[in-house]
């Protein structure tokens, strides 16, 4: 078979990058104490929290009482895993498998880059993007929940079997990567993918209600969140505050929530538009006739971003997934989702300007908080329509010509020429 060669330049840069880049953002982890890095607040989140509910699942149970449980118990094994380190303090050990996680979504994404017709741009993107969030990625383990949504999707050509199985993983852990599922071609992949990610995520669902007691607390706990002050309705009522609104910010379900009249209403309302995105996503799949290698990438991105920019929380954590599949789409040459990455990008600098550098005048109100959190949520918000929008205009059937591909035809990781036009 002939290949293309890959000079290690690009690669060795990419590895310099990535080894500069995480070594300053675990410097600001461990000197986080200026209030524009949020005055150790990143961190807590990992050494009060995560800890306390390791301690909660070492004895076989999920906290069932916790109003800030809301995590689907595919959570629980990967909270426990920094037990596997037992030399390490949990905060270090907790850090210690993020970066090994981050380290296997960057390997990825260059093994996939550095095939034939590929593009070392998606690896760019998350190494050079991800610090964009300050150390947040580090105290948080969404890093985890996103390697296995790209594994699942860098995954699609080899093996839907293994696609859909991580895809279910992922959900199982935190429902989104669901998601990843959406723009497999039709066919017998799709059919695959989904039949394996319904086996796993049923085995792996039944053996987690086996091991651990109380597996379905965290629905009542999410169930019960409000308007977080980051979300678009948020952001809104926060304004409204300028306005004479009589609601105020107030820690609950272990965010800062709006608390006062008409919250309800707006909440309803952002769970409305979520209906509504989920609706024309399911309009977009039923109607699409034309799919490229990069359509299940694209799909993803733009489903995860509608999901995002409707719920009633937008942590700034959820940034990473949006990195993480952005970079995956610009792993091919023919994505249709190359302006949207770079908005993602813009977002993600924004999001640290509101968390954590600007948060308590966010949190108070200020003139200066509303303006941030109203740019941050303007530029998602577009990225988010036009995401959709490129997907939409990329399922049309070509004019003229054969569908491209990414790769040469001997190549095994090619989808199969059946499903790159269907009509």
């Amino acid at each position: 078979m002939n290949r293309l060669r890959v000079t290690p330049g690009p690669v060795l840069a990419l590895t310099a990058a990535w080894l500069a880049t995480r070594a300053l953002m675990c410097g600001l982890l461990t000197h986080d104490s200026s209030p524009r890095l949020g005055g150790g607040a990143v961190p807590r989140e990992v050494w009060r929290l995560y800890s306390h509910w390791y301690g909660v699942l070492s004895h076989g149970a999920f906290p069932a009482h916790d109003s800030t449980w809301q995590y689907p118990p595919g959570a629980g094994p990967v909270l426990l895993a920094p037990g596997l380190l037992p030399w390490l303090t949990y905060f270090q050990a907790f850090v210690v498998l993020t970066l090994a996680a981050d380290a296997l979504i960057a390997v990825a994404l260059v093994r996939a880059g550095t095939r034939p017709g590929r593009s070392l741009l998606g690896a760019a993107v998350w190494t050079c993007g991800l610090p964009l969030l300050l150390h947040l990625p580090l105290a948080r383990y969404d890093v985890e929940v996103t390697a296995l949504a790209v594994l699942s999707l860098l995954a699609l050509g080899r093996s839907p079997r293994v696609c859909g199985a991580l895809g279910a993983l992922g959900a199982l852990v935190k429902v989104w990567p669901a998601l990843v599922l959406l723009g497999t071609p039709r066919g017998t992949g799709t059919r695959t993918a989904w039949r394996w990610a319904a086996a796993a995520g049923g085995a792996c669902g039944a053996l987690l209600a086996v091991s651990f007691r109380n597996p379905l607390a965290f629905l009542s706990q999410q169930g019960g969140r409000g308007v977080q002050i980051e979300s678009l309705g948020g952001t809104a009522l926060d304004l409204a505050r300028h306005a004479g609104w009589p609601g105020r910010p107030r820690y609950q379900y272990g965010a800062i929530e709006m608390v006062g009249p008409h919250v309800h209403a707006v909440a309803t309302a952002s769970l409305a538009l979520t209906a509504v995105a989920f609706g024309l996503l399911v309009l977009w799949r039923l109607r699409a006739r034309h799919w490229t290698p990069a359509t299940p990438y694209d799909a993803a991105l733009a489903g995860v971003l509608l999901f995002t920019v409707t719920s009633r929380v937008i942590s700034p954590q959820y940034m990473i997934w949006l990195i993480g599949l952005a970079a995956v789409c610009l792993t091919s040459r023919h994505t249709s989702q190359r302006p949207v990455a770079v908005l993602v990008l813009v977002a993600s600098a924004l999001s640290s300007v509101v968390f954590p550098a600007f948060y308590r005048d966010v949190v108070a109100g200020t003139w200066t908080g509303c303006l941030l959190l109203v740019a941050r949520n303007a530029v998602l918000a577009a990225t988010a329509v036009l995401s959709l929008v490129l997907l939409w205009r990329s399922a049309r059937p070509p004019t003229q010509g054969p569908a491209p591909t990414d790769e040469p035809r001997p190549d095994s990781d090619r989808l199969p020429d059946r499903v790159l036009s269907i009509s």
